[in-house]
């Protein structure tokens, strides 16, 4: 970053789970690069990727984990869970299989994560509208069901993807003016920095250090 390592005022912890193939690692790229990723390789474990954007005038980082959907690296990203602000889960609304498993990835969100998580649900892909097997409405309802936010989303033209970053931050910094989430907490998921001379930062689980400010995808 040209202007410093703390020119911003909190850390907000994301997290993106769903399925293999989902396009997790693809909206992130599409989020923080502003590119589409056209065969996007499987994650392994977990990859990771930073932006700075704005919320009611204050500087917000945001740490994204992008974590692998195989089932057979459920354990390991299991525990990214903890200390997320929030976890966008996504489904393909192409493939019928990743939105029936949404319940599982919910359970897991809803134990591993604190109450206060911002929860924002995707179904990505609506570019590929004629070959869709979830509804929207459907998809809503779930959603409504659950308190989740929702929102249908392109990776590949970038349609409501900076909407679901930037809605899920403003979701994050109001929860922190009602005085819902405890800032001295670790489980937060929300560092904060008061001023750009400080030496320090508040730490969050799982961070990383500060050359690895770029997506790895």
């Amino acid at each position: 970053m040209s202007s410093g390592p703390y020119n911003y005022n909190y850390i907000f912890k994301y997290i993106i789970i769903g399925d293999m193939g989902v396009g997790k690692s693809c909206l992130l790229h599409q989020f923080t690069e502003k590119k589409f990723m056209a065969n996007c390789p499987h994650t392994i474990g977990v990859e990771f990727g930073t932006r700075i954007i704005e919320v009611s005038d204050k500087k917000i980082k945001l740490q994204i984990w992008d974590t692998a959907g195989q089932e057979r690296f459920r354990a390991v990203t299991r525990s990214y869970y903890r200390g997320a602000a929030a976890a966008l889960m996504v489904y393909d609304i192409t493939r019928r299989s990743t939105y029936n498993h949404l319940s599982s990835w919910l359970t897991d969100t809803r134990n591993l994560t604190n109450p206060n998580t911002v929860i924002f649900l995707i179904g990505n892909k609506s570019d590929l509208e004629s070959t869709r097997e979830v509804t929207y409405d459907e998809a809503k309802q779930f959603a409504d069901e659950n308190g989740l936010m929702f929102v249908e989303a392109s990776a590949m033209t970038g349609q409501n993807v900076e909407e679901a970053f930037l809605e899920t931050a403003k979701k994050i910094y109001q929860n922190i003016q009602d005085g819902r989430l405890d800032l001295n907490a670790a489980e937060s998921g929300v560092g904060v920095q008061h001023r750009p001379s400080q030496t320090g930062r508040a730490s969050l689980s799982n961070d990383t250090p500060n050359n690895k400010d770029q997506c790895s995808c």
